[in-house]
């Protein structure tokens, strides 16, 4: 979409502190228990409070992709435990919020070589905020970096599998990998997918929504209808809902865009409802559907009319 040189309205603050209280960046006051699904033979999903973790199991140890918040380090050494399994000897973060990487440090110290794109160790390295939750986070400590990094794509032959590491610029955040197992067919996406709810787009990360309908498009050359999808929250999916996650971003930013270069206010554009039609599937989760059409809003006019 071409830049245009237009007066936008100063924008508002858009969180609450109870949004704040209930969003994804929010800890654990307490330990959450992890739930286990088995995906193949050799990978296994753990759910339990921050982002879904996938756990690869075979002759060449246990490679664990993401760790949940701080908070989860035990639940998931017990979860481990109880498919006796060891602990982690490759992690990899999908990218650097504290809902994916909290749990860096104590699995360091266990011995796990972290592995993500040079953007998270980037990240991770130095203070952030995350603006539109007002969140101020510190940087991590140095046995919590990533020790080995990517630009664009990695691969890793382990436990029978290939798997290919794929950064999608400028998405979620500007330091997002997706994962995808071409023997067990199965697509870790990260925070790039969200499944059954409106995904958090992190503007001061370097997140665009346009990044996030590109992240798609790199990915689906590699998977078919058979593929498992395992989103950065929500329920495993498939390649029909990762496209419908698509075309949901498509829409709302085309019709959002639109009502930006005719004029209209962000209450304008909150009170004509672009996200009507998908806020049934959508709506539910943790960005309720004017707080998505702000965020959306917020990331055309940073990202694209400036």
């Amino acid at each position: 979409m071409p830049r245009h040189s237009l007066y936008l309205p100063a924008l508002r603050p858009i969180v609450t502190a109870v949004l704040l209280c209930v969003g994804v960046f929010a800890q654990a006051k307490d330990p959450v228990p992890i739930e286990i699904s088995q995906l193949t033979e050799r990978l296994y999903l753990f759910t339990g409070h921050g982002g879904n973790v996938v756990i690869s199991s075979g002759d060449d140890g246990v490679f664990m992709i993401d760790d949940q918040y701080a908070t989860q380090q035990d639940p998931i050494r017990d979860a481990l435990a109880s498919l006796e399994l060891d602990t982690p000897t490759y992690l990899i973060n999908t990218h650097w919020h504290r809902d994916h990487a909290g749990s860096n440090e104590p699995f360091a110290d266990d011995g796990a070589l972290i592995i993500a794109h040079e953007n998270v160790r980037k990240r991770l390295n130095a203070d952030q905020v995350i603006e539109f939750f007002s969140a101020s986070i510190p940087a991590a400590p140095d046995q919590a970096l990533p020790v080995i990094t990517f630009t664009d794509q990695l691969t890793i032959y382990l436990n029978h599998d290939q798997a290919s590491i794929i950064h999608a610029p400028n998405a979620h955040t500007d330091g997002d990998a997706l994962i995808y197992f071409h023997e067990d067919n199965v697509l870790h996406t990260g925070d790039v997918f969200f499944e059954n709810m409106y995904p958090f787009i992190d503007s001061s990360s370097g997140g665009t929504i346009g990044g996030m309908i590109e992240a798609v498009n790199l990915v689906l050359p590699l998977i078919n209808d058979s593929t498992q999808v395992v989103p950065g929250h929500g329920p495993v999916s498939d390649k029909a809902g990762l496209k419908a996650f698509q075309t949901m971003l498509k829409h709302v930013q085309k019709r959002i865009a639109e009502l930006i270069v005719a004029g209209r206010s962000l209450d304008e554009i909150i009170a004509a409802q672009p996200t009507k039609e998908f806020d049934d599937k959508y709506g539910n989760g943790f960005l309720k559907p004017k707080n998505f059409v702000r965020l959306i809003h917020d990331n055309i006019v940073r990202t694209t009319l400036r």
